[in-house]
């Protein structure tokens, strides 16, 4: 069911365009250093080419546009689950593998990233109880930039993957592949859990074929998207359990698996506390409060271990704060990255994401003037687009993201992406054809740091 004016997605894709436009030709135009690699917004650089993935790429996204839709308005749920995960993990691999196999693992063996670090790991106790201490740029061996600014829940999950024989930049870039694959699995999961499966898969495509797979693919910033993904979904699951007729002992169990992901995720970014916007209003579409303390007493259950393991968080983040002020980032001019990292963010998600919001805000005023739609799903959806771009207003605001949000937003990008699936079918044809154009084109184009 279309609640949103088609003229609605142009406007605002035509917003972001200029935005994304702005941001590439105000730097190079006038000789503003704005401290990233040589193609600002992004931490990327010019480099056109042709790899091996690119006709794949082309093929699927063909095949997307055209029958993408249709697929996930006909084919039954479970189907549908596995065919999305098969279609994001070929979107994933394809866009990586324009760069060949090094497009896979070559980001993730830089020095700057975890792996490297997690390969000279042989105590993780004693690293955990050193790590404060080696942020400050001041210590004599100090951490890489990745190790120093994130907790280290990240470096962990390499350290494992390390120690049960995936240490290898190409084993552990496929791992993160297919845990990005399953994130479009997990956002939709939760749609439907709350009563939203009409939008889920009119969403579903836009899940699939987004330009961020280009980053999900190849950074640490993937893995942690998923993890959020999946303890949104849980927490969805939890506040929906008496729907379904499952008992406490269900709510309580998908509240503490809940809890156990996301507080996961307050380890793996200084950033990702953001996420309880996120899972609030989860909370509210679903209209039950009870898994909000289990979920958080849960969360900070995992918070205490890392500190009594010797890792506390509220310590390490100041320190960080001042590492962070030490580098690049104080060189980095605000008047340009406080809106130079929406139009990073607009390239990551894909120009569309400005319509989801553009669409959202739209169907919200239609529907205070209305009244609700027949579709309880509308409600769902425009919350967490509403969340989701809360979120981003306020890391933007933080100022601690001063570039690089390509990748440190990724956890966002599906929930400010479900605005989407408000539109009419043929728009949203459009639209998705727009996205897969424009991952290709960057990422044909583009080399990215991330």
């Amino acid at each position: 069911m279309s609640v949103v004016r088609p003229r609605v997605a142009l406007w605002s894709g035509a917003v972001a365009v200029l935005l994304i436009a702005a941001a590439i030709a105000i730097p190079a135009l006038t000789g503003w250093n704005v401290r990233v690699k040589s193609f600002p917004p992004l931490h990327a650089e010019w480099m056109p080419r042709i790899g091996p993935g690119l006709p794949v790429a082309v093929a699927v996204g063909v095949l997307a546009v055209l029958f993408g839709h249709r697929l996930a308005a006909r084919v039954r749920w479970v189907p549908l689950q596995l065919i999305v995960f098969g279609a994001a993990l070929v979107w994933l691999l394809s866009l990586a593998l324009v760069d060949g196999l090094d497009g896979i693992g070559t980001i993730l063996n830089h020095r700057y990233e975890y792996l490297g670090t997690a390969r000279e790991v042989t105590d993780f106790g004693a690293t955990l109880r050193e790590y404060v201490e080696r942020i400050p740029y001041a210590h004599e061996d100090n951490w890489p930039v990745h190790i120093a600014g994130h907790p280290p829940g990240a470096l962990l999950f390499f350290y494992v993957l390390v120690r049960v024989g995936l240490g290898s930049g190409l084993a552990a870039g496929l791992v993160v592949i297919v845990l990005g694959a399953t994130i479009p699995v997990a956002v939709l999961g939760a749609l439907r859990a709350l009563g939203a499966e009409a939008s889920a898969r009119r969403a579903a495509p836009f899940l699939v074929f987004t330009p961020a797979a280009i980053w999900i693919g190849v950074s640490g910033d993937g893995m942690f998207t998923a993890f959020a993904a999946w303890g949104l979904w849980a927490l969805a699951r939890a506040a929906t359990s008496a729907r379904r007729g499952e008992g406490p002992v269900a709510m309580i169990a998908w509240s503490l698996l809940a809890g156990a992901l996301l507080g996961y995720c307050v380890m793996l970014s200084y950033g990702l506390p953001l996420l309880g916007v996120l899972a609030l209003a989860v909370l509210f579409a679903a209209r039950r409060w009870w898994p909000l303390p289990i979920a958080a007493g849960a969360a900070l259950v995992v918070v205490l271990a890392f500190a009594a393991g010797g890792f506390a968080w509220w310590e390490a983040f100041p320190v960080l704060q001042q590492r962070y002020w030490d580098g690049v980032a104080s060189r980095r001019p605000p008047t340009y990255w406080m809106w130079g990292n929406l139009a990073a963010f607009a390239i990551s998600a894909g120009p569309m994401v400005a319509a989801s919001l553009g669409g959202a805000a739209d169907a919200g005023i239609r529907r205070r003037r209305t009244g609700p739609p027949s579709d309880d799903g509308v409600r769902v959806v425009l919350l967490l687009v509403a969340a989701a771009w809360l979120s981003i207003l306020l890391a933007d605001l933080s100022n601690m993201s001063r570039a690089e949000v390509e990748r440190i937003w990724l956890p966002f990008v599906p929930w400010a992406l479900l605005g989407l699936a408000l539109f009419g079918r043929r728009t949203r044809q459009v639209m998705l054809a727009v996205q897969v154009v424009f991952a290709i084109v960057v990422q044909s184009l583009l080399h990215t740091g991330w």
